[in-house]
């Protein structure tokens, strides 16, 4: 099953949450326009090295269940296009996101 979730942030703007519910595990993803967060299952090493000319902005959070977790969860890696933009290790998702407005 696929749920999509409008989420609206503290300075208004709606991003797009995601959860796909897979047998024993769920995928978990919040998305602006320029960028997104996501749970464990998000690649960076990849986006960073293999994908690198694609200048995708993500950002990874571990141990998170819920949406709501994966707004608030201190991020564990971020890509280097995330970092351009001021996204650093330990900031939390929700703030993440404002910043990829």
């Amino acid at each position: 099953m696929i749920k999509m979730i409008p989420i609206t942030l503290p300075s208004g703007a709606t991003v797009i949450g995601t959860e796909v519910k897979l047998p024993k595990t769920s995928l978990l993803s919040i998305s602006s326009d320029k960028g997104y967060i996501m749970c464990g299952a998000l690649d960076v090493a990849l986006l960073n090295d293999k994908l690198k000319d694609r200048q995708i902005i993500a950002a990874r959070a571990v141990g998170v269940r819920t949406l709501d977790e994966l707004l608030h969860a201190p991020l564990e890696s971020v890509t280097h296009e995330a970092e351009r933009l001021g996204v650093t290790v330990g900031m939390r998702g929700i703030d993440a996101l404002e910043l990829m407005l």
